[in-house]
């Protein structure tokens, strides 16, 4: 993944409002996912938010956009471009995410780690369709996203975390046998 330099925000100011009302409650992290994707349905952008360019992708990898950083560090908000057969690697994240699909659709896979840490069982699969809205949080959050359409996708994620200080908003990649459930 190649992630575009940080800007202070390039997202719209109801958005910004509504997920720092969403933050504001304190609740917990599966509590905060589901507030903010509540925000999100109600103003999710659409791709036009990436300039032209931005919205053709990298041919070499998925492209990670950042859009909006809190000042605080409570929150960043990315878009993700996907041109055709890109994917992530199998992975978790630092803290609650939210998506929403704003071009083509996206294919997840959902893993869960057996007790002795020596494989993933497999125990969802999901069709992110354009328009559609998503959240979950640590623990129970490994899974892997991948466009297996022949148009680009893109979907808007926030994390509960600034990623330009972090880097990004994986903890952790997997590379260990998958079995399906």
């Amino acid at each position: 993944m190649t992630v575009s330099s940080p800007v202070r925000t390039r997202c719209p100011g109801s958005l910004i409002t509504a997920i720092r009302t969403a933050t504001d409650e304190h609740a917990d992290w599966q509590q905060t996912a589901v507030l903010v994707a509540d925000q999100l349905r109600r103003h999710l952008p659409g791709p036009e938010i990436l300039s032209r360019e931005e919205r053709a992708g990298d041919p070499a990898c998925y492209r990670c956009h950042v859009l909006h950083t809190e000042p605080d560090g409570s929150f960043s908000i990315t878009a993700l471009v996907w041109r055709p057969g890109q994917f992530t690697p199998i992975h978790d994240h630092v803290a609650w995410c939210v998506f929403g699909v704003l071009q083509g659709v996206e294919h997840e896979e959902l893993y869960a780690l057996s007790a002795d840490g020596s494989y993933l069982t497999e125990v969802g699969r999901n069709v992110n369709k354009l328009g559609e809205v998503s959240g979950f949080a640590p623990p129970g959050d490994i899974h892997q996203v991948r466009n297996v359409s022949d148009h680009t996708a893109i979907s808007m994620h926030i994390y509960g975390a600034d990623i330009t200080r972090l880097g990004s908003s994986v903890r952790r990649t997997y590379n260990l046998p998958v079995v399906t459930g």
